[in-house]
């Protein structure tokens, strides 16, 4: 095994780096380094040898060019039993580097910062540190390479008695390396995508998330699933919440808890959305949040038992007792009342997640689903309408059902197609999801009303291909539909809704949800 005796370091991260590069100092190996990371290491008392003593060059341009040095990289990217490299190494005078120690510019601090100049994001993008560590994993036979300040620890321990780093370390090591420079360059190529914008499906796609926390198991228990966090993302998100108390979150609650936060997005006023197996059971809204709850949680009772629940306000006493009246997995909110968590501690399974700010702010990016061998991509959808819908039919609705269909448009963009919402202005009644007959949609929405359906109306989220649906609806007592239009078999369904005397209004826009 090869014994490390020489070792570079160079960080911007600076946390650890003293009391590891002490060890490595006390276990006789000797240290170069450079600008910054140097002085931190003197000051602390470690013996440090500057690069531009081992290259005989200084730093240059403004610290652009300081590693970027034959004695730098012969040093680190011989191989050691080659003797042919060995032999140049010795005719020119380069020794040796057995373990790199490098982390980049922070160039994704940089980025984050609001009103960031431009170039003092190119500034910091790193060009010496990934060329290191690129050579250092590269060689990870015969050379160590460290990034993560949390494998000091470990590093220092297996070096402290065995002297070498094992081969298993080094290959974890540098495959360790390799992710750490694809998502940097990852990260700055997104950059420069938004900066300079060109194609929006790009030949070749570079996508950056961190691992947040690994999941008890995926969808099911013999399923391992972790969750991966955009850290580029500041929308009101279930990756930015904060788990106050309850079980561990699993991967179906954060399925269920992303889609009810993306359909509360819909609304400003005071809303509560129940989700259960990733389709609304229950939407309402109401001044008082405590009653937009009970109106939510009317809609399916049963379904609503062990769902999701988001509210887009702070909650309240009266609304978390309200809440415990039935089993609930997940509890999502911007905040919560002293009083109101105090109620919550009671239901110790319960999972409660603070989401701080609330916003309706819905960002334009791509949508990624994987299927086997690839990813399918596309764009948001962040559109409710087009343009102001159309009334159809001899009928227009009245300004109360009007309201009641566009807030059933809002709920049915985000249920399972095929989809059929049916509602009141201020909350839904019955919700038909994940048919494959529009027809049997309708049925089972009006057959799981838990309050009568006399007065309500439809929403659909594409059109009717027949007749039936309407017929369905009006039956159970619906005044007014509203659906995208678009069938070839549109002028039908308008004749059955004026011979059935109920509007029908046409958005032009579907809402697929699959």
């Amino acid at each position: 095994m090869p014994e490390v005796r020489r070792v570079l370091i160079s960080v911007s991260d600076k946390s650890g780096i003293a009391e590891f590069a002490k060890g490595l100092c006390e276990l006789g190996f000797e240290i170069i380094s450079t600008g910054g990371s140097a002085k931190i290491l003197r000051d602390n008392g470690i013996p440090t040898k500057e690069v531009s003593d081992i290259t005989g060059s200084p730093e240059m341009l403004d610290g652009r060019v300081k590693t970027l040095h034959p004695k730098i990289h012969g040093g680190i990217l011989a191989l050691r039993g080659r003797k042919e490299h060995m032999r140049q190494l010795k005719e020119n005078g380069i020794e040796k580097i057995d373990l790199v120690v490098v982390n980049f510019y922070p160039f994704e601090q940089t980025i984050s910062k609001k009103d960031v100049k431009h170039e003092d994001a190119i500034e910091n993008i790193d060009i010496g540190g990934p060329t290191l560590i690129r050579a250092a994993a590269k060689n990870y036979e015969s050379v160590g390479v460290v990034v993560d300040p949390s494998d000091y620890q470990g590093v220092l321990s297996e070096l402290r008695k065995e002297k070498f780093l094992s081969p298993r370390t080094r290959e974890r090591l540098a495959t360790k390396a390799f992710q750490h420079t694809a998502r940097y360059d990852a990260i700055i190529s997104n950059y420069l995508e938004k900066k300079f914008p060109g194609e929006f499906f790009p030949k070749f796609l570079t996508l950056s998330f961190e691992k947040s926390m690994e999941l008890r198991y995926g969808e099911n228990p013999h399923q391992r699933a972790s969750f991966y966090r955009d850290m580029e993302s500041d929308e009101t998100s279930i990756s930015n919440a904060r788990q106050l108390q309850g079980r561990e979150i699993s991967y179906n609650n954060m399925l269920d808890a992303d889609s009810a936060l993306e359909l509360l997005k819909e609304f400003e006023e005071p809303a509560v959305v129940i989700v259960k197996h990733n389709n609304p059971c229950g939407v309402a809204t109401d001044k008082i949040l405590k009653n937009a709850y009970i109106k939510a949680k009317a809609t399916d009772p049963e379904a609503a038992f062990g769902g999701v629940v988001a509210l887009n306000r702070n909650v309240d006493a009266d609304t978390a007792r309200e809440i415990t009246t039935l089993l609930t997995d997940v509890l999502v909110a911007p905040g919560y009342s002293a009083e109101a968590l105090e109620i919550f501690s009671g239901k110790k399974n319960m999972r409660v997640l603070e989401l701080g700010i609330f916003s309706t702010k819905k960002r334009e990016r791509r949508e990624l689903r994987s299927v086997n061998g690839g990813l399918l991509v596309e764009e948001r959808n962040t559109k409710l309408l087009i343009g102001e819908p159309k009334v159809v039919t001899k009928r227009k609705p009245t300004k109360a059902e009007m309201r009641a269909l566009l807030f059933a448009w809002k709920v049915c963009k985000h249920v399972k197609s095929n989809a059929i919402v049916y509602a009141f202005e201020d909350r839904t009644v019955g919700i038909g999801a994940g048919q494959m007959k529009r027809s049997d949609s309708s049925k089972l929405g009006a057959m799981k009303a838990v309050e009568s359906l006399k007065g309500a109306i439809l929403a659909s989220d594409a059109f009717f291909p027949f007749r039936d649906a309407v017929d369905v609806a009006v039956d159970a007592g619906v005044t007014a539909v509203i659906q995208p239009g678009g069938s070839k078999n549109d002028q039908e369904i308008i004749d059955a809704c004026n011979e059935r005397n109920i509007a029908m209004v046409f958005t032009g826009i579907r809402h697929f949800k699959h």
